[in-house]
C-alpha cells in the first residue's frame, strides 16, 4: 500500500477489496493499516465514502457484526438491503453467521 496516501484513502483501498458477500469490521481495517486503535477513524472514513461507488461501505460493520453505520445510508434500510442483495442475512441489524462471513484483511491480503 502506498505510503503517500492519506489515512482515509488507505481505508478506501482496503474496503474496496472486501469480497462480495463478505463483511469486515472497522477495527480489522484499522489493524491492517497498522493503527489498531483507529477503528473510530475508519468509521469516519466510511461515513464520508458514500459518494464513491468503488467503496462498498455497507460491508463494514462493528466488531460484533452490527450495522452501526446504517444511519449514514440514504433510506431506512439501504445498508441492510445492499448486504441482503449479496446473500448476507441480517436480523435486527445483526449479521447472521458473522464469523463465517468475516473477512480479515490481515489474513486475506
Amino acid at each position: 500500500m502506498a505510503k503517500d496516501l492519506g489515512f482515509f484513502e488507505k481505508v478506501y483501498q482496503v474496503a474496496s477489496l472486501i469480497p462480495y458477500g463478505r463483511v469486515t469490521s472497522y477495527g480489522a481495517i484499522a489493524n491492517y493499516l497498522g493503527s489498531p486503535k483507529s477503528a473510530r477513524m475508519v468509521g469516519w472514513a466510511m461515513n464520508t465514502s458514500h459518494n464513491n461507488p468503488d467503496v462498498p461501505a455497507h460491508r463494514v460493520v462493528n466488531r460484533k457484526g452490527l450495522l452501526t453505520g446504517k444511519h449514514h445510508f440514504e433510506g431506512t434500510n439501504l445498508m441492510q438491503q445492499l448486504l441482503e442483495s449479496e446473500g448476507v442475512e441480517v436480523i435486527e441489524n445483526q449479521i447472521q453467521d458473522f464469523e463465517k462471513l468475516f473477512w480479515d484483511p490481515t489474513i486475506d491480503l
